[in-house]
């Protein structure tokens, strides 16, 4: 982030908190500057960022969505395009009829797909990110132009109203409305680090899937023409005490999983799942999302005083009657969950 836009948000700060603006930097820039920059990265978004219009049961649609290649493949939220049809993507004046590539409840994303060349936004990192950074949403509202919505990160949650997401989510102070559905959430250099896929506490606020998680979703469809979700059969509770920084007990094991068939037992501390270091039984749950059905997955483990590394193949995941093992369950819809978008 800039020194400029780090004492502009500085200066929005102490203007809404009622503080002197005495006591921020001199070479403050002030609300001006602010906008300034937010025009600017809309002015590089809008390009490769679209409106997009459907039907389903229930009647018209309408959202937001953004190109990622230059061979017109473009994201957006399950609520927009999951299982809209006659969907038409509206780049300008310009109007293309999308088809559905994957639409995706558990992630609460939708690729769609046009014949034709198009810009795209540069891919950013969300794990980067922390709380208090700027971050800005790019949609078209209450079917009006596109429009810039600044805001902060607020957190990065895995449950919310008591029920758990498919993998961490980036809750952010950005008002959002109708039509924002898929909007890309961008750090203040321009990349997408997000999809807007939910809003909350009458749309004060926003849940976006962090853009890794809608990556693996796309690596997905790339390597097998679908999603494929992979699953170890692994039940972690919480121990009373950490084991080399961790409390992710494993408290069992199911018969003829991946996690017995690679020697996992109980009472093993996880340490790492794959490349995502573990600290708690959560993160167990937010690593499980980047499995992919046959792929070797290293894990790491606390056993008797030991490091071990395992190699555990991932599977197919199971039925929903082994819910209550932690990375096999499936999270409900995000409107299930009372997490939605309004589209009509």
């Amino acid at each position: 982030m800039s020194r400029r836009f780090r004492f502009s948000l500085l200066g929005l700060a102490a203007f809404l908190s009622g503080l002197p603006l005495l006591a921020v930097a001199e070479d403050t820039p002030g609300l001006g500057g602010i906008g300034q920059q937010v025009r600017a990265l809309l002015d590089r978004a809008r390009p490769a960022v679209v409106k997009i219009v459907a039907e389903d049961r229930h009647g018209p649609l309408s959202g937001t969505g953004f190109a990622v290649d230059p061979r017109g493949v473009i994201y957006t939220s399950y609520s927009v395009g999951g299982t809209a049809e006659d969907i038409v993507v509206e780049f300008g004046d310009r109007k293309y009829p999308a088809r559905r590539l994957v639409g995706d409840s558990r992630s609460g994303i939708a690729l769609l797909k046009i014949d034709a060349e198009t810009p795209f936004l540069r891919i950013g990192a969300s794990g980067k990110m922390q709380v208090g950074d700027p971050v800005v949403a790019v949609g078209f509202p209450m079917d009006r132009p596109l429009s810039p919505t600044l805001g902060l990160i607020a957190g990065f949650d895995l449950k919310y109203l008591g029920r758990f997401f498919a993998t961490t989510h980036i809750r952010a102070s950005v008002p959002v409305q109708r039509g924002e559905g898929g909007a890309p959430l961008l750090d203040i250099e321009g990349n997408v680090i997000g999809i807007l896929i939910s809003s909350l506490d009458g749309s004060s606020g926003c849940f976006a899937l962090p853009i890794e998680a809608a990556e693996k979703v796309r690596g997905d469809y790339l390597r097998f023409g679908d999603v494929h979700p992979g699953w170890l059969g692994i039940d972690v509770g919480e121990a009373h005490e950490q084991t080399s920084g961790s409390v992710a007990r494993v408290k069992g094991v199911l018969a003829d999983s991946p996690a017995a068939k690679g020697s996992l037992q109980a009472g093993d501390t996880i340490l790492q799942v794959g490349t995502v270091r573990v600290t708690s039984p959560a993160d167990v749950l937010n690593a499980s999302f980047f499995l992919t059905a046959g792929d070797t997955v290293p894990i790491l483990i606390a056993r008797e005083g030991e490091i071990v590394k395992l190699e555990l193949e991932a599977d197919v995941p199971r039925t929903q009657s082994a819910e209550k093992i932690l990375n096999l369950s499936t999270p409900p819809e995000q409107e299930q969950a009372g997490l939605k978008f309004e589209t009509r």
